[in-house]
């Protein structure tokens, strides 16, 4: 279901918010708190397919997108921040697990809030995420810094005592696909397309100097064998 709820015409307009999740009381509450926070709910959808349409149509300042909605709300965070660059993605969720969170990011979202947050906060935190702001809870930023310090690059120790180094991506598209994952399959999990993983496995293949996929996933599991 998607409601759409009406046009502002005045120069000076409210901020206006979108609110996607399939909990009725959830919307009721977001609601609530935005619009009492000076916000103007311009739509509302209950899946992440409404999301988009309703994004597309009605281009929100913000839109508040549950991560689990059905549809997955981080797929309508791509596809909302690739069309709309210039609306914040914020993702209300329950959910503190860390590949939500990082998905989420890489997905364009701005922010990621916890449906606990004092929702006399959450206008506050919507305007700093549209003034260029991020917005991601106190008990999560250690695992943003985490994953920071985990980038760049790693070195794969090869047999022979040669070693390469690997990005941090190439190293998850290696690891993704010792266990046996189809690009496809690794596309979808890392939120990626297809053409991206394709790149990262040539680059792969030709630093660790394999003829292909498979002798470098081969080189991949003889050097965890032997570490």
């Amino acid at each position: 279901m998607t409601v759409a709820l009406g046009e502002v015409t005045a120069p000076n307009r409210s901020l206006r918010v979108l609110i996607a999740d399939d909990h009725a009381a959830a919307r009721a509450g977001v609601r609530e708190s935005v619009e009492e926070g000076g916000f103007e709910v311009c739509g509302e959808a209950a899946n992440a397919q409404d999301a988009i349409d309703l994004a597309l149509r009605e281009r929100p300042d913000v839109c508040l997108l549950d991560v689990h909605m059905p549809g997955e709300g981080i797929r309508a965070a791509t596809e909302i921040s690739a069309a709309l660059p210039d609306c914040a993605v914020v993702m209300l969720t329950v959910s503190r697990n860390d590949s939500d969170l990082f998905h989420s990011l890489r997905a364009g979202a701005a922010g990621y809030l916890l449906k606990d947050t004092d929702p006399g906060r959450l206008p506050n935190a919507l305007r700093g995420v549209i003034a260029g702001e991020a917005a991601v809870p106190r008990a999560l930023v250690a695992r943003l810094i985490h994953e920071f310090r985990e980038r760049g690059t790693r070195r794969l120790p090869l047999i022979g005592g040669r070693g390469v180094e690997l990005t941090s991506r190439e190293w998850q598209v290696l690891d993704l696909l010792a266990e046996g994952l189809t690009t496809g399959q690794i596309a979808a999990r890392l939120f990626v397309s297809p053409v991206t993983v394709r790149r990262h496995i040539s680059s792969i293949v030709e630093k660790v100097g394999a003829s292909d996929r498979v002798s470098a996933v081969e080189l991949f599991r003889a050097s965890r064998t032997s570490a």
